[in-house]
């Protein structure tokens, strides 16, 4: 029962400030915040928008370890709580991969890029698991050092979830910060690995991978062996046609999803995500994400559009 009074308080606590918030902001200004590998893609949202709107403001007020107290919009990679999804409508826009890497001068890299990653080895090497057979584990010969995030992010959570964990579950060191936090830290320990997402992995102008990162292939049919079919990662482009084509397995893929409150919505707000419905698709490749489901996309596309007419 107090359980169930707590989420009604948290309810009316967010309804509250989603409408303080509305009545105090001015007419022309949308906040984003969420997600930080998805700024880049907002920003470039943003910049053509204010082309055709050049009236209005839109600001993307970067999250910490908390979300800003006062936002519009939401960019977010991983499934809302319950009381929160209550609060907001939901457009889920994109779909991203997760992938194991490795610093590209390691003893892991090297061994590897080549041998590749099962579904069994990835478990075995990522995440604590007590109740595994550890008679079934492979001698890793190559020293490694995972790095993963310490607060609660998308990245992590898909990861981890793909193969039945939970983010808690995976080893290594915690860093605080950002997903490029991980990548740098990587790119200076000889030894590590870790997980990203293509969107952060490559160079968005040339398409090919940052330096000193490696990606690691993984099983993509599930028959336990890595062919040649399998090493997708060479380019961005490359490795985003395998993944939309095809039913791969061994490849955690999340949703990137902007919400809106539900009530006391700002008119500009509302404005700016309907443009994005109608203008976001044809950028997704370019930043390195997934084409969402389209049948969900069009369904949530028309209900935002009846929502604009009331």
């Amino acid at each position: 029962m107090k359980s169930f009074i707590s989420v009604i308080a948290f309810y009316f606590l967010i309804l509250s400030a989603s409408a303080a918030w509305a009545q105090q902001a001015p007419a022309n200004k949308v906040v984003v915040t969420g997600v930080r590998f998805a700024y880049p893609l907002v920003e470039k949202w943003i910049k053509d928008y204010k082309e055709v709107n050049p009236q209005t403001e839109i600001i993307i007020e970067s999250r910490t370890t908390t979300d800003p107290a006062k936002y519009d919009l939401l960019i977010e990679a991983y499934e809302p709580e319950p009381a929160v999804k209550e609060t907001r409508e939901y457009l889920y826009l994109a779909r991203y991969a997760v992938v194991p890497i490795a610093n590209a001068n390691s003893a892991f890299a090297k061994t590897y890029r080549e041998k590749g990653l099962t579904n069994d080895l990835i478990k075995q090497i990522y995440f604590h698991d007590i109740l595994a057979d550890k008679s079934d584990a492979k001698t890793i010969k190559a020293p490694f050092t995972i790095y993963t995030r310490l607060q609660k992010a998308g990245a992590p959570t898909t990861f981890a979830q793909h193969f039945d964990y939970t983010q808690q579950n995976i080893k290594g060191k915690a860093i605080a910060g950002a997903d490029e936090h991980l990548i740098k830290a990587l790119q200076k320990d000889s030894t590590a690995i870790s997980y990203s997402t293509p969107s952060l992995l490559y160079d968005l102008k040339t398409r090919h991978l940052v330096p000193g990162v490696a990606v690691i292939p993984v099983d993509l049919d599930g028959n336990n062996k890595i062919n040649e079919r399998e090493r997708i990662y060479s380019d961005l482009d490359t490795a985003l046609k395998a993944l939309e084509e095809e039913d791969v397995k061994n490849v955690p893929i999340g949703h990137l999803h902007i919400s809106i409150s539900k009530i006391n919505e700002r008119p500009e707000a509302l404005k700016f995500l309907l443009w994005i419905l109608q203008n976001s698709q044809d950028d997704l490749h370019d930043f390195g994400y997934l084409k969402p489901d389209q049948k969900r996309f069009d369904q949530e596309k028309e209900k935002f559009e009846q929502r604009a007419l009331k």
